[in-house]
């Protein structure tokens, strides 16, 4: 069974950043691969910013603060990820993309390195195709924010292998988060009923019903959801969410997993979400969740 001591991280949005922050802080070594500095550079910001501010609230003591950021690293080179254990793909949803990065990996990774997607909708077979060892890859679905959120959904493809399956299991959990196993299937347990979800409170909007701050404080004053949908959704990001639309309705044809249009014509506005500070509701800064 794979030893597992360092972890590849692929992708330093939002996603891949906090995933990063959970294995550095569980103790592993963290690589994070990007194709921009720039963009790295403001991913290991944000990872201090979090870390200081768990500081000050006594979550974290400062001396486990400067090991966290020594165990972490950036590149922008791919075959600075071939002494990496484990590699968590945390990209856009978009199956060529990944296919053609984890054929890079594969040239430059030894035998064991398992490879896992972070995919909330694309099936982990179909990713594995492409691979180059379908037999050693696993999806791991983190739940925004994952710096703080403990659920991994754990999807075997059809050639993943036991071994594999269960150190990726192990490995979860010795990340201090919870692991529940899923089928193959899209949007697995979480994205099956949020995207649907997400997209009925987008037409709510788009229909003039509510405001998009009234139809937050309505799901969290009478649901006791601590985040509302519009929030939740500017987290996300909306041109993630016009691609895990797509994503899913291509695969289900579910009606209610269609990207609304109010979607695109926010992201031909540039109201993206927290990250460029307008979304369904304004920000006046766009540190990370937590920080």
């Amino acid at each position: 069974m794979t030893v597992i001591k360092t972890v590849g991280v692929v992708g330093s949005g939002t996603m891949g950043t906090g995933i990063a922050i959970v294995a550095a802080r569980a103790g592993f070594r963290v690589k994070v691969l990007d194709t921009k500095q720039e963009t790295l550079d403001r991913s290991r910001q944000q990872t201090l910013a979090f870390l200081e501010k768990s500081v000050q609230r006594k979550k974290l003591e400062p001396a486990q603060l400067e090991q966290i950021m020594q165990n972490w690293s950036g590149t922008i080179d791919a075959a600075d990820m071939a002494d990496c254990d484990i590699i968590i793909e945390a990209v856009f949803e978009d199956l060529a993309v990944k296919h053609q990065l984890f054929q890079r990996l594969h040239a430059v990774c030894p035998p064991h390195t398992i490879f896992a997607s972070n995919t909330s909708t694309i099936s982990i077979t179909e990713i594995a195709g492409g691979c180059g060892r379908d037999d050693r890859f696993v999806g791991m679905h983190f739940c925004l924010p994952a710096q703080l959120m403990k659920l991994v959904e754990m999807s075997a493809g059809m050639n993943t292998s036991e071994e594999t399956f269960s150190t990726a299991w192990e490995f979860s959990k010795a990340m201090g988060q919870k692991p529940v196993r899923t089928q193959d299937t899209p949007g697995f347990i979480l994205n099956y009923f949020l995207i649907p979800y997400h997209n009925d409170a987008i037409r709510l909007v788009e229909q003039g019903v509510a405001e998009a701050a009234d139809i937050d404080l309505a799901i969290k004053t009478a649901l006791g959801y601590p985040m509302g949908p519009m929030e939740l959704l500017d987290l996300v990001g909306l041109d993630t969410q016009r691609l895990l639309c797509e994503a899913m309705y291509g695969l289900t044809n579910e009606p209610r997993a269609a990207c609304p249009p109010l979607v695109k014509r926010m992201i031909a506005a540039g109201r993206l979400g927290k990250k460029s500070g307008k979304g369904f509701l304004n920000y006046t800064n766009t540190k990370m969740f937590g920080a």
